[in-house]
């Protein structure tokens, strides 16, 4: 039994497993953290333990921080003093978390950087109460990664996104429950992501695939978005102004936003109120652009055997683009939307549709001011070479 184990323990005698401000507890946690050696494991009694400062790996190879189980294990960061992370994981290499509930914390409840080798397995990571922007931007953020899994894990109340990964490659997202978040799932500027399995539902858009400016890592791709549950992604979009996620209009199921080589399959994107799925440029968000190795056009995106829902839609009016979609088509919103807004100087970027039951289309024409808005698919009648599955 562990120094850990035996510490808790005997704080928690006679308090029915409960941990309210204990600084014994807090201190003994702490210590176990920062004194892990590699290949350590770091178990976590069932309780509440209430911490007031980050939990912070650093540095670390084979480490397993495993508790009791979703909602056994509670780390609570309501009282955070010091740090913005509930748990931060950095420089590491083949950790895994597992069993065990994050709250409250002032930032990001769980942050990992730079980390060769990360499971996430069987947590929930949440702001409690009504979701408001002064909640946390990520319930589970691993960014500048390498071989990311998460798995049967839950995020709910992120006011940006509620599992997000970022600048990394190799990532599988699967199994995993995401609502009341501003955006469920998002993969930015990631390459070799694989997204499948998931329900997102009740955020203000369900899986967004991005690829954003002025970060070290361009170009991500070669995503694939498959047998998700996406439904009705229609609740306010309460991000801080000046995330890229504010302009995402409530009522989005997936949205993919200059990213390259994209696989929508054998999805149910159902009840998104204003566009089921979006396919734009960067140029739709209005946002000025001075990186100029960034590529802001989508391409070799393909949308297929997907089924939509047969319901008339009611597109928000809080957002431009969704009042645009009600001045233009009522009721009766085409479910797969193309921004049409294209590299002029080089090939065509091949958005390819097929066999999307219930899967209407439109191209906005954004560029020329949604002045010739067609619903004619043909140019996008076409197929791409598939994605590889998950093992």
């Amino acid at each position: 039994m562990s120094y850990l184990r035996v510490s808790l323990v005997i704080v928690c005698w006679g308090c029915a497993a409960s941990f309210y401000a204990q600084p014994d507890a807090e201190r003994a946690l702490q210590t176990r953290f920062v004194l892990a050696e590699d290949g350590d494991t770091l178990e976590l009694p069932a309780g509440r333990i209430e911490l007031t400062n980050t939990l912070w790996l650093d540095g670390k190879r084979d480490i397993l921080v495993r508790g009791a189980g979703i909602d056994r294990t509670i780390l609570s960061f309501r009282s955070q003093k010091q740090g913005a992370e509930g748990i931060k994981i950095t420089h590491a290499a083949n950790i895994v978390l597992e069993g065990f509930t994050l709250e409250n914390s002032r930032g990001d409840l769980l942050k990992a950087q730079e980390v060769h080798g990360l499971t996430l397995r069987d947590i929930k990571a949440q702001w409690t109460g009504k979701p408001r922007k002064t909640n946390g931007s990520y319930a589970l953020y691993p960014v500048q990664c390498r071989r990311v899994s998460i798995q049967r894990c839950t995020a709910i109340g992120a006011s940006d996104a509620g599992i997000y990964v970022g600048q990394s490659d190799s990532v599988w997202v699967r199994e995993c429950l995401a609502y009341h978040n501003v955006a469920g799932i998002e993969i930015e500027n990631t390459t070799n992501a694989w997204v499948w399995n998931n329900t997102v539902y009740d955020n203000s858009g369900g899986i967004l695939v991005f690829d954003l400016p002025d970060l070290p890592k361009k170009q991500g791709g070669r995503v694939l978005v498959w047998k998700n549950k996406v439904l009705h992604n229609n609740h306010k979009n309460f991000a801080p102004k000046g995330n890229i996620v504010a302009k995402v209009p409530p009522g989005t199921g997936v949205m993919i936003l200059a990213a390259r080589a994209v696989e929508v399959t054998e999805n149910a994107i159902l009840d998104n109120r204003t566009v089921s799925t979006a396919i734009v440029s960067y140029y739709i968000t209005q946002l000025p652009l001075q990186d100029k190795e960034y590529v802001p056009y989508p391409a070799d995106i393909y949308v297929h055997d997907n089924t939509y829902s047969a319901n008339k839609r009611m597109p928000t009016w809080r957002h431009r683009l969704g009042l645009l979609l009600w001045l233009k088509f009522g009721r009766r919103l085409p479910h797969i939307l193309y921004d049409g807004i294209a590299d002029e100087n080089h090939p065509p970027a091949r958005i390819c549709l097929k066999r999307n039951i219930n899967g209407s289309f439109a191209n906005v024409d954004a560029a020329r001011g949604f002045k010739n808005i067609s619903t004619n698919a043909t140019l996008h009648d076409c197929t791409l070479p598939l994605l590889p599955r998950p093992e």
